[in-house]
């Protein structure tokens, strides 16, 4: 093989890890006149149309699959209709546009598959757009790449630094650039530098990174890395994941508790009947027995949103009646062993999402303009597919989300302010019966603030366990240190009464025993999403 043919093979091979990169690269390689220009431009083209062509496929054979089947569930069939004659409408603008449009490429040539777009048509529109795309980005680093090329090579000299420098620095600018001149992509760029110092969205593993020290310490000082999981005996692993919500809440005192109704796994007539049987009145919550952070959660109106539930969801699901509310709190609990009564540990208020139309916006776009909102766009829209495009009227309101939770979209705050010492009694009360809890955060639902205050009127709606967080640390007025110092307690806590439950004969689980219930309960997790 030619030097040259081994170039071109090269910066194909390239543009599947990143087009925008590898065509920059090719731009300060051709102005550095170590690459012919046909062969930088050859090289790019073919890379980019095969990976066109690959997700086109692979939505053509998502159709044709299982995967088509479980897509179709969250996509309804008139929607799928609207998308398929919209892109026979707009394609060849839809295409060109999202080759230069970052972050919309691989859905529009995915969506198109999926649907059945024409493939000769749609991916003569690809060539059309790659034919622009790729000489303007190669040819204009070429040209007026010099401008970037000099200040660093004098900076960093001519030898092999460069040439990476100005790539990155070029491929900087053709992902960002393109943003700022669309509404979209300059509401996204504002959102992604806001996570740098708003807290409570940052990655989970990002969050936690500085109570590993203080969780190592922990250890030492109990002599046990999970003596934590001896803090609710009462429940698998203290609550760690996968335990049974219904089995929980069957063990509370049922006064306060919303009614529940398990739902097993088996075959579909059964569990339909069954959930229909504890159904008194619509609507209703359905939720996996033992699912986590809001997902999955599902408020349905009538019998067909059950039956499409139950067939989405084969394993066991937790029938509820729905509170109306309008208001829910996160109430962490603990007791001390031996103790006679419990305490509670801090309150979350939580607030959940609604956007009000205006008359001209789309809802997509309401969520994209909000502050808060376009943070958890992709949460709010997935959700939302159905409806992202439509208008709403000046004045709707239109609910984002139903779960409490913090990651489907709902707002935390500290909720001290609604902690007395006849709401205590009373949550200390309604655990009372559950022998062998100490340590969690109830989820309860109430109408009005004053009732609750005093211990009356509200429903516990879920019992968390040894995972469990005290919420009110997302509260977005916070400082980072008070978030972290709450969750230093809360662990400080779990392990302190995970020990004194092992001094009383209690047995924490092992750390392989842990690893193996984690993982075999997320791989159930996948097995089910995957089944039906």
């Amino acid at each position: 093989m030619t030097p040259e043919a081994l170039t071109a093979a090269g910066l194909a091979a390239a543009t599947l890890a990143s087009e925008d990169l590898a065509c920059v690269a090719a731009g300060v390689l051709v102005g550095a006149g170590g690459v012919d220009p046909w062969v930088a431009l050859a090289g790019c083209l073919v890379g980019i149309l095969a990976g066109d062509f690959g997700v086109f496929a692979l939505g053509r054979w998502g159709a044709r699959t299982g995967l088509g089947g479980r897509l179709a569930r969250a996509v309804p069939e008139h929607r799928r209709d609207e998308i398929r004659r919209w892109l026979d409408r707009h394609g060849p603008a839809t295409a060109v546009l999202s080759r230069f449009l970052p972050g919309t490429r691989v859905a529009v040539f995915f969506a198109a598959g999926l649907t059945g777009v024409p493939a000769g048509r749609f991916l003569l529109w690809a060539v059309v757009a790659a034919l622009m795309w790729v000489p303007l980005v190669v040819l204009s680093v070429a040209l007026f790449g010099d401008a970037v090329t000099g200040p660093l090579t004098r900076a960093l000299g001519a030898g092999a630094w460069a040439i990476p420098a100005v790539a990155a620095a070029g491929f900087l600018a053709v992902k960002v650039t393109p943003q700022l001149f669309c509404r979209t992509g300059r509401c996204r760029r504002r959102a992604g530098l806001s996570r740098a110092w708003r807290w409570e969205f940052w990655p989970a593993w990002v969050f936690y990174l500085p109570v590993v020290p203080w969780w190592a310490w922990l250890a030492a000082r109990y002599r046990s890395f999970t003596v934590w999981t001896a803090a609710n005996p009462g429940i698998p692993a203290g609550g760690v994941v996968g335990e049974s919500k219904a089995d929980i809440l069957a063990r509370l005192d049922p006064r306060r508790v919303l009614p529940t109704v398990l739902v097993p796994s088996g075959p579909h007539s059964v569990r339909v009947r069954l959930a229909l049987g504890a159904i008194g009145s619509f609507p209703v919550i359905l939720k996996p027995d033992a699912g986590e952070r809001g997902a999955g959660v599902r408020k349905a109106h009538d019998r067909a949103d059950v039956e499409k539930y139950l067939a989405e969801n084969p394993g066991a699901v937790v029938v509820q009646p729905y509170h109306p509310g309008p208001f829910e709190a996160g109430v962490f609990y603990y007791r001390l062993p031996g103790e006679a009564r419990g305490r509670v540990f801090s309150i979350t208020d939580k607030v959940f999402p609604v956007v009000v139309g205006d008359g001209r916006s789309t809802l997509a776009e309401l969520v994209r303009a909000h502050p808060r909102y376009r943070m958890q766009e992709g949460v709010f829209l997935a959700r939302h597919a159905a409806t992202g495009d439509i208008v709403l009227p000046a004045g709707e309101r239109f609910p984002l989300a139903t779960a409490g939770n913090h990651c489907q979209g709902t707002l935390f705050r500290d909720g001290g302010h609604l902690l007395t010492p006849d709401l205590e009694a009373a949550i200390d009360e309604t655990v009372r019966p559950f022998d062998g809890f100490f340590f969690g955060r109830f989820d309860v639902r109430y109408a009005d603030p004053d009732e609750f205050r005093a211990g009356c009127g509200f429903s516990v709606i879920e019992l968390n366990g040894a995972t469990s967080e005290s919420t009110n640390l997302y509260d977005p007025s916070w400082p980072l240190w008070r978030a972290y110092r709450t969750l230093f307690r809360q662990w400080a806590l779990a392990f302190r009464i995970g020990a004194m439950n092992r001094a009383r004969g209690h047995r924490p689980v092992g750390v392989v025993e842990l690893l193996r219930l984690v993982r075999r309960h997320y791989r159930d997790r996948r097995v089910s999403a995957l089944s039906d």
